[in-house]
């Protein structure tokens, strides 16, 4: 993207301030509705506006903008909050459920997508989509499968649609079943697709659901390398089509950095504070957008067929991460 100054005025502060402008809405309604919280209302007012009133292409480069820049930067300055000795909370055992959870996760997938006739890359787009980290993942294993642009399409918007089910499920699954904090951020961080949706579903329980919930997410993200050159070898693609990327996305590194740092330096009071702030507000922002961007009318056009493949690879991931939390968590 060109950062001109031109550019962002005309096409990225539109859709930049709906979205804070959202965000603050939800922030204010918060404040009579506090069980739903923030980051729930961000996207429920998202989702309304966006399918209603804001259509137009005008906001898309801007509320684009918001779900990826700061949601990113919000999970950065997240780690400032962790420490090493939070991460060994989770332990081994968190460690193996992740394992299982994902090895399980692809497997289904890749079964099920053959028993629908979905073709070889589209089903593996799936299942690493579902597996990792939605969207992110997508992008990084399609070039390596040698995926067209029209499968990927289709299986993001699958995958968009699954996890927006799942992320409002979840929570209320969670506190039903579990009533340790360990096991509902495993059950919500170790299933949910994307970085936003297990940061909006974490937060409709409490703030500590949320940093360790994010700790599974990320442990999931750091195996996308691993998932990528497993992949790619299943499904070589032509050399034409294959592209370097950079395989651990840039938020992933900056969370460990910014976890290192927090571990072995006392930092002041402020930085901490601040951090919560604005990861606070970035998210808010981050999901107000995720709410605008969510067209409906996508979702329509993909017909029975590919609903029942996201049906049923959400089904099975639900059941699997409980039974998984049960026996190891």
């Amino acid at each position: 993207m060109e950062w001109k100054e031109g550019f962002f005025m005309k096409k990225v502060l539109p859709g930049l301030g709906l979205s804070v402008a959202v965000a603050i809405v939800a922030k204010g309604l918060a404040v009579f509705l506090p069980t739903l919280g923030a980051a729930t209302l961000a996207i429920l007012c998202g989702i309304l506006l966006g399918n209603t009133v804001f259509r137009q292409s005008l906001w898309e480069k801007g509320t684009k903008f918001s779900e990826s820049k700061l949601l990113e930067i919000s999970v950065v300055l997240l780690g400032l909050t962790v420490t090493f000795q939070t991460i060994q909370t989770i332990g081994w055992r968190g460690v193996l459920f992740i394992l299982l959870q994902m090895s399980l996760t692809i497997l289904w997938t890749w079964w099920l997508g053959k028993k629908l006739n979905f073709s070889r890359t589209m089903t593996l787009l799936m299942a690493g989509g579902n597996a990792v980290c939605g969207s992110s993942a997508i992008a990084s294993i399609a070039p390596v499968i040698g995926a067209e642009e029209e499968e990927k399409g289709q299986i993001i918007t699958l995958v968009n649609l699954l996890g927006t089910v799942m992320m409002l499920l979840l929570p209320l699954i969670a506190v039903q079943v579990f009533d340790n904090v360990l096991a509902q951020s495993a059950l919500i961080g170790g299933t949910l697709q994307s970085v936003g949706q297990v940061v909006s579903s974490a937060s409709m329980v409490n703030s500590q659901v949320l940093q360790y919930a994010t700790l599974f997410k990320i442990m999931r993200i750091m195996l996308l390398v691993v998932v990528v050159l497993v992949f790619g070898r299943i499904q070589p693609a032509p050399a034409a089509a294959t592209t370097k990327r950079r395989l651990l996305p840039w938020y992933v590194a900056g969370f460990l950095v910014c976890c290192v740092l927090n571990s072995f330096i006392q930092l002041p009071t402020i930085i901490d504070t601040s951090a919560h702030f604005i990861s606070s507000w970035f998210e808010t922002i981050a999901l107000a957008a995720i709410g605008l961007r969510l067209d409906f009318r996508k979702f329509l056009k993909e017909g029975p067929k590919f609903l029942a493949f996201a049906g049923g690879v959400g089904l099975v991931q639900i059941a699997a991460a409980l039974l998984f939390i049960s026996l190891l968590l």
